[in-house]
This record gives structure tokens, C-alpha cells and sequence, in this order.
């Protein structure tokens, strides 16, 4: 997948079929949109992903946390089989890009855009003033085709990001699921940490998260692990471990069962099946273990 960033001068040399979002979580209405370009390649075009390096939402001074990291949306796209993903840059001379000049000189000039999907509220350009009606206005002179895909349903309601992050914050994590079609996920390098788990007869694998991943509440969550093509099952705790530590540093502690490799360094995935407790500060140690083993135990009777 070719990843094109940093940079407005870009020109693609074959005709594409362009999707345009936020993808945020690239929930199912998403992978809707993501499902048309895909389906266009039979047709000799390029699959294109068209977002920007930071969310709108972000730098107008709205939410500042992502239910999906750069990293974590880069390998989505390229495990899909997208063919370029364009990061464009968002700053203040391109956020005043009157909309006209989005669609001829981005879409039509550079794009090279033969067929273009998005969903019927998109807008941008200047104020957000460009909307799926001037998409339509130019599609005959600029030579490109429009589709607009339709919101899914799920339990009721449309799919958005904006109730993805709300289910998120709820721990409410199979609801997530169903909207994003995949358990809700965190993915990072495995840092060393105090080590406390092994000393217990508990080793656990630990991430610290990037800054602007948005979390679900503080407490134990039943889990699996994607490590090198596997999945394993695990357990794990998000917090700051109070027990144990002064520090007050988010983290991602997962225990895998039947497992005792060392994976210091591997980048791993987490995803979070259902919450179980908040996280608590025990009275010692000893209790922590204690509880712990009933979490553990919990664990292995769930079912995914």
C-alpha cells in the first residue's frame, strides 16, 4: 500500500476509485464505503483512501481522543487491500481550500477520481461547505461517478463514530463490537514493566498506549491477544495499577493463558471482549493476587 503524507503535491498515474472519511474506528459504515472502491479494482481502478493526518474534530478543538491510531488505521487499510492511502495534511491554508477547488484540483486533477463513495453527510472544504450535492453538481465535468452509501443499522441506530467513541466510554464493549464488526482493539510495542506479574506466577504482557487512543473506563476486561499471525486468550487490566504504583501512567496489562514466551519489543494487539470490574485498590499484594486468580479463572470460562 502506498502511503502518501506530509504533502499536497501528489498526482496519482491511474484512474481511481476514491473513498472520503473521517475513519475513525472504521466501524461497518466504513467498511461499506471501503467494500465500493474494493469492489472497482475488477474494473482496472486504484482503491484510494482519501482522510487527513489529524481529525477534524481535533484541530478545530473538539475531541482529542481516536478510537483509531494512525498505526492501527494504516494496517486496517492494507490488510483490506487498499491501494494508497492519502494522509492529507490538515492546517489552517488547507482547511480554508474553497470546496469547487477540492474537487477539481484534489479529486478530478490528482485523484485522477473515476468512481467516488461517501456517505451522505460528508462535507468539506472552507467551513465545511462542500456536501454530497456539489459532489453531484461536478461528477459529469469532472468524469467521475458518485455513489452515496447509505448509514448502517445496528441495535436500533446508525453507526457513527460518535456513538462508537460513546460506547467506548461506557465499556460497553460488545455493543462495540457489533457496530465496528470487530472487538474494539489496542495495538503497541510490549514494554517492560515492574515485572510484579511474574513474581506472582503471573507474567502479563504490557502496552502503553499512545496518548490520543481513547480507552474505555479503568478496570479488568476479557481479551484476546493477535501476536505474529496467533490468538491467544487472555485478561486484561487498563488503569494505573494503584496497588502497586504511584505513577499515574495509562497502560494495558494483558495476562495470556497457557502462554510464557518472552515478547518484550513485539507489537501486539489487544482486543477488548466485555468489561468484567472496575479497576481497585487493594488493601496488599496478597489480595491483588487473590483477586487476580478469580479474574483468571472468570477468564477461562468465558466464551468470545
Amino acid at each position: 500500500m502506498l502511503i502518501i503524507e506530509n504533502t499536497t503535491e501528489f498526482a496519482l498515474q491511474t484512474k481511481s476509485a476514491v473513498a472520503v472519511g473521517k475513519f475513525d474506528g472504521i466501524h461497518l459504515g466504513h467498511r461499506k464505503l471501503l467494500a465500493k472502491i474494493l469492489e472497482q479494482k475488477k474494473a482496472g481502478l486504484t482503491a484510494v483512501v482519501f482522510t487527513f493526518d489529524t481529525s477534524a474534530s481535533a484541530f478545530f478543538g473538539g475531541e482529542d481522543k481516536e478510537l483509531s491510531t494512525k498505526e492501527e488505521k494504516r494496517a486496517v487499510f492494507e490488510k483490506m487491500g487498499i491501494d494508497v492511502l492519502i494522509e492529507f495534511p490538515l492546517n489552517r491554508e488547507t482547511a480554508a481550500t474553497e470546496p469547487v477547488t477540492f474537487v477539481k484540483q484534489y479529486l478530478a486533477r490528482q485523484m485522477r477520481t473515476a468512481y467516488l463513495c461517501a456517505g451522505p453527510d460528508i462535507s468539506f472544504g472552507k467551513r465545511g461547505a462542500g456536501d454530497k450535492a456539489l459532489l453531484a453538481q461536478y461528477q459529469k465535468a469532472c468524469g467521475y461517478q458518485l455513489e452515496l452509501i447509505e448509514k448502517v443499522q445496528v441495535d436500533g441506530g446508525e453507526v457513527s463514530s460518535t456513538r462508537v467513541r460513546g460506547a467506548v466510554r461506557a465499556g460497553q464493549m460488545e455493543a462495540v463490537a457489533r457496530m465496528l464488526g470487530t472487538p474494539y482493539s489496542v495495538s503497541g510495542l510490549v514494554e517492560h514493566g515492574r515485572r510484579l506479574g511474574r513474581t506472582l506466577g503471573m507474567p502479563t504482557a504490557n502496552l502503553l498506549p499512545e496518548t490520543d487512543k481513547l480507552l474505555p473506563p479503568n478496570g479488568v476486561y476479557y481479551s484476546s491477544v493477535l501476536l505474529n499471525g496467533s490468538t491467544y486468550r487472555g485478561i486484561s487490566n487498563i488503569g494505573c495499577k494503584p496497588t502497586v504504583s504511584q505513577e499515574n501512567v495509562m497502560g494495558v496489562e494483558t495476562y495470556l493463558y497457557d502462554f510464557d514466551e518472552s515478547i518484550y519489543g513485539s507489537r501486539i494487539t489487544v482486543q477488548l471482549h466485555a468489561f468484567r470490574r472496575p479497576e481497585e485498590k487493594f488493601l496488599n499484594v496478597e489480595a491483588l493476587r487473590e483477586q487476580l486468580m478469580l479474574d483468571i479463572e472468570a477468564g477461562r470460562a468465558f466464551e468470545t
